[in-house]
Formats: C-alpha cells, sequence, structure tokens
C-alpha cells in the first residue's frame, strides 16, 4: 500500500470515528435526558372516608366524634395495640398520631417506648416496632377480650418480667398474640429506606393497622368477635367525655425528665389556640413520619407508680416492673389545667379508673389520652 493510500485510509479513519461518536453522544445526550428519577414513596393517610358527612358517633376509646360510614368501618375489628419505640435513632415514628390512646413508659436502660392503641383510626404506616415488656401488657389487658397485641419478641428472662411467658399464661400466645417472630412477612417487614438515613436493623420494622388487622381477620379468626362469636366489648369500660373547655390565652408546660437523661426528656407545651398539648421530646418538636406533624395529645395523664427492677439475672438488671395494679396518685392535664387525681386498677384486665380530689371520675376532653406511666419519686415540674 502506498504512502498516499495510508494517508487517505486513516483520514477516512477519523472521519467514520468522529460522525460515530458525535452520533451516540447525541443519541446518549437524548436518553439521559429523559430518564426520570425514581418517584419518592407516597405515604398515605390509610382507609379514607367522607369528611363531609356528619360527625354523631363517638370512638369508645377516646370519645373523638366521626361519621356513621366510620363507625361501621372500626366495629368490623378489635382494639390493636402496638409496641413503637423512642430510641433517638427511630425518630420521627410513624403512626403514633394516629393512636386512640398512647402508653408510655421506660423500656429499660433510661429509654423510653410507647404502646399505641388503634381501633378508630387507620395508620397505612406503624414504625418502628419493638419488643414486650410486662406492664404494657397489663394496660393492653383493659381493651376488652383478646385485644391485639403486636410486638418483635420481648423480655423473656424467667421471672416476673418475663412478658413471652406471661403471653403464654394469659392465652394470647397464637391467638391475639402478634409476635413478629412467628408472623413475618408480608405482615410484618423490615423498612430500611423509612427514613433519609441509615439505622441499625432494630430501628427499621414496620407495618400497618390494616395488615395487622386483615391477618388477625384471616389467621387467627378475631375481627369484632372472636371463633365462639363474641365481641370484644362485652366488658369494656368506657371513659366519660365532655366538651373542650380551652383555657384562653392559656400558657402551661410539663417537664418529665424520666432517668435524666436529655435525650428522653419530655416536655408538653399548652397550644391553647387548638386546646392541645404540642410534644417535644429530647429539647426537639416530636414529629410524626406519617403526616409530618408534630405530636399533640388532648389529655396528658401521669400515672405515678412504683418502679422496680426485675432482678432477673437479665444483663445489667434493666428489665424493669412497675406497680400498675391497686391505686396511686396521678396528675391529669386538659383545658390548660391540672387535676390532682387518683387511680385505681384492680387487677391486670380491669380498667384504669381516675378520680378527682372529690371522688369524681375524671371526665376527658374527646380526643387522644396519652398515659405515661412516671416513676414516683422523680419530679413532675410545672409551669
Amino acid at each position: 500500500m502506498s504512502k498516499k493510500t495510508l494517508i487517505v485510509a486513516l483520514v477516512l479513519y477519523l472521519v467514520i470515528a468522529g460522525a460515530s461518536f458525535a452520533v451516540f453522544s447525541f443519541v446518549f445526550k437524548t436518553k439521559t435526558a429523559v430518564i426520570q428519577p425514581p418517584s419518592p414513596k407516597v405515604t398515605t393517610n390509610g382507609t379514607q372516608f367522607d369528611q363531609t358527612l356528619p360527625k354523631t358517633e363517638a370512638c369508645p376509646l377516646n370519645g373523638v366524634l366521626y361519621s356513621t360510614q366510620q363507625r361501621n368501618w372500626w366495629e368490623q375489628h378489635r382494639p390493636l395495640a402496638v409496641m413503637i419505640e423512642n430510641h433517638v435513632d427511630a425518630r420521627p415514628q410513624s403512626g403514633i398520631s394516629k393512636a386512640d390512646v398512647v402508653y408510655e413508659a421506660i423500656a429499660e436502660g433510661g429509654i423510653t417506648r410507647t404502646m399505641d392503641v388503634f381501633y378508630c383510626q387507620d395508620a397505612s404506616e406503624i414504625a418502628p416496632i419493638r419488643s414486650a415488656r410486662t406492664y404494657f401488657i397489663d394496660y393492653a389487658s383493659e381493651y376488652g377480650d383478646k385485644p391485639l397485641y403486636a410486638h418483635v419478641g420481648g423480655a423473656n428472662a424467667a421471672g416476673p418480667a418475663d412478658a413471652l411467658g406471661q403471653l403464654d399464661q394469659y392465652g394470647w400466645s397464637g391467638v391475639n398474640d402478634l409476635n413478629q417472630f412467628s408472623i413475618g412477612f408480608p405482615t410484618f417487614y423490615r423498612n430500611y429506606n423509612r427514613l433519609d438515613h441509615t439505622v441499625a436493623t432494630e430501628h427499621t420494622m414496620e407495618s400497618s393497622t390494616t395488615k395487622l388487622w386483615d391477618f388477625a381477620a384471616k389467621d387467627r379468626g378475631l375481627t369484632n368477635v372472636d371463633k365462639q362469636g363474641t365481641s370484644w366489648n362485652t366488658k369494656f369500660v368506657q371513659y366519660s367525655f365532655k366538651d373542650d373547655q380551652p383555657t384562653p390565652n392559656g400558657t402551661q408546660t410539663i417537664h418529665l425528665s424520666f432517668w435524666g437523661d436529655p435525650d428522653y426528656a419530655v416536655d408538653w407545651i399548652y397550644d391553647s389556640a387548638t386546646n392541645t398539648y404540642k410534644r417535644n421530646n429530647g429539647g426537639q418538636p416530636h414529629m410524626d413520619l406519617l403526616t409530618h406533624q408534630q405530636l399533640a395529645a388532648k389529655n396528658v395523664v401521669v400515672l405515678l407508680e412504683k418502679e422496680l427492677n426485675a432482678d432477673d439475672g437479665y444483663a445489667n438488671n434493666e428489665h424493669l416492673l412497675y406497680g400498675d395494679t391497686g391505686t396511686g396518685k396521678a396528675l391529669v392535664f386538659m383545658d390548660g389545667k391540672e387535676t390532682m387525681a387518683t387511680w385505681k386498677k384492680a387487677s391486670r384486665t380491669a380498667r384504669t379508673l381516675l378520680y378527682d380530689q372529690q371522688g369524681n371520675p375524671i371526665k376527658f376532653d374527646r380526643g387522644q389520652i396519652w398515659f405515661t406511666i412516671y416513676p414516683a419519686d422523680k419530679d413532675v415540674v410545672v409551669k
């Protein structure tokens, strides 16, 4: 091949290669331009109801008025209590704002945990779900015959804090006890993308009220009635409710330090505009990831109880007990006011009843009731 021919061939090669690269680049750019990012996760508020309908039906758990349509829905299932953790890495949690009633207490090491009771509202996400403790089971036992109790394992050291052993003893295991260890996916599932950052696996367990109620109905034969046709609420004791009586321009803050760790200290701040108590946890507004709103309760009840270590051989003696049966002192906050009260709970399955200093039953505002089980020897600062 002559030198001239070689040069011509090389020029042609470069022209063709350049053209090919230009075409490829154009096509690549075009395709890149039309690629769409993944759609963000869409969160709904669960079962939807017609909000224009008259609200005439009172929720049996907290007195909130809803439509007949919504009542027809809730009457198809039974109360559902779910354990939700409150470790700093678990926040913000999902679903707490949809609970009718909330119970809060220390789980271990000064870290608080809540048991959230759902009946009249639907939460499309509940997370992160954690393990059972005996005193929470005691409060779940107030919700009629065989309330649903959802958790991920639980304390099981032999002794008075053996929550899993007690669930067997009470006849709940395999019936109304919804333990993730024996149920699994898809009723329970780990959602590693729930938050915008990585967290440890123990902070990722999730479910929903619909999934849990559906599992109870299909696999356990528990709807509003059991397999024998017995309704859950045959012996359920309802609280009494009243209309709001807000304090205009009122200010009140309730400070609960628990064991003194600032990450778990709680401030309930009265908002007279909404007649609710807005919750700060660890010095920050405590948000619900489901609604993107700050948690707020109509009624805040502090149950003062004796706190004891279980002495069951568990590491660092961290399993706790609370004196949740019998009687004791309580503080009730609603309408921007504080009421000194007495609580009474005759047995594990008996309702916790509250009385004012004149011996009259407490009437709650219609709305979420938040019970805090608080060490009787710790200060509650109200200002």
